[in-house]
């Protein structure tokens, strides 16, 4: 069976490029098959980091989406992971309505799944409760509280919704913090996790043994957590 990943949140800089990039580096790590499509016109992490992996979506026109179903019927052992620009939800939802795609997976035994990325803030609560009024239940969710974006989700836990989306069957994952000098190193040489964890020259990736070890460190912390939700 195919797991489809859309990587969403709507709200820009709470990090879904960078879950993107992690699903990525996960999949590769763990011999697991995958094709990612990036929709951001400008700034496209996959097609970046991971372009051997990467095509182009931009969410233009109304089958913009149509290749990530069939990359998934094509070949049911691969994941494909859908890293989705700031507000492309309303074209993402015409195209699951126009297309019936909720149906359309479940003729193929296609999993969908909706990756919900949160900083601390209250907007990101706001779009969570929105998402959860419009696809609650409908399909599979994760919740990632990105502490990369702000370490305190009181606002979050204050809410209620995520009770809400946990008594609708949603998962929540919590990435934890990496040092922002850290992660502007990696994103300032184009370098890929893998590379940021072994490459030996520190010119190539502008990191010491020791940054070397906090990256290996924050991703077997992610991957544990990535384990425990069977993507």
């Amino acid at each position: 069976m195919s797991h489809i990943h859309f990587i969403g949140g709507e709200k820009g800089g709470v990090g879904k490029s960078l879950v993107a990039r992690l699903l990525a580096q996960y999949f590769i790590d763990r011999g697991t098959p995958f094709v990612g499509f990036d929709t951001d016109r400008s700034h496209g992490a996959l097609l970046r980091f991971y372009a051997d992996y990467a095509a182009p979506a931009v969410l233009d026109q109304h089958d913009s989406l149509d290749p990530v179903m069939e990359a998934a019927v094509e070949d049911p052992e691969r994941r494909v992971v859908v890293d989705l620009a700031a507000q492309t939800q309303a074209s993402l939802a015409t195209w699951l309505d126009d297309a019936d795609v909720f149906a359309f997976a479940s003729e193929h035994g296609l999993t969908l799944t909706w990756w919900h990325v949160m900083d601390s803030g209250r907007d990101s609560v706001d779009l969570l409760r929105q998402w959860l009024d419009q696809f609650g239940g409908r399909i599979k969710l994760v919740i990632v509280l990105n502490e990369v974006r702000g370490e305190r989700f009181e606002i979050l836990e204050a809410s209620g919704e995520r009770e809400r989306a946990e008594s609708l069957g949603a998962s929540v994952m919590t990435l934890r913090r990496l040092p922002d000098t850290t992660m502007q190193k990696i994103d300032r040489q184009s370098a890929s996790f893998w590379a940021a964890v072994n490459h030996p020259d520190r010119a190539a990736t502008g990191l010491g043994l020791l940054e070397r070890q906090r990256v290996k460190v924050w991703l077997n912390r992610a991957y544990a957590e990535l384990d425990a939700l069977a993507v």
